[in-house]
């Protein structure tokens, strides 16, 4: 049964990630600054519209980068 130990905490740890992703994508919508940060890129043109949020997404693997840090160290 020790051999599974590995194989359970990877399961918590995907779970936990999920459970994340899915509180951001819901509660997203909620957050006013998300993707409308200084910086990101928006195209508009007539029928055509592309959003490239280059900023939010620096801000948002800084913010992971801290946080799994924080959790990997014992």
């Amino acid at each position: 049964m020790s051999g599974f130990s590995g194989f359970g905490r990877v399961l918590m740890i995907v779970g936990i990630l999920l459970f994340s992703a899915g509180f951001v994508f819901w509660i997203g919508d909620r957050i006013p600054f998300w993707g409308r940060l200084p910086g990101d890129i928006v195209v508009r043109r007539e029928g055509f519209r592309l959003y490239f949020p280059i900023v939010t997404c620096i801000v948002v693997s800084i913010i992971l980068t801290l946080v799994l840090n924080l959790i990997s160290r014992r």
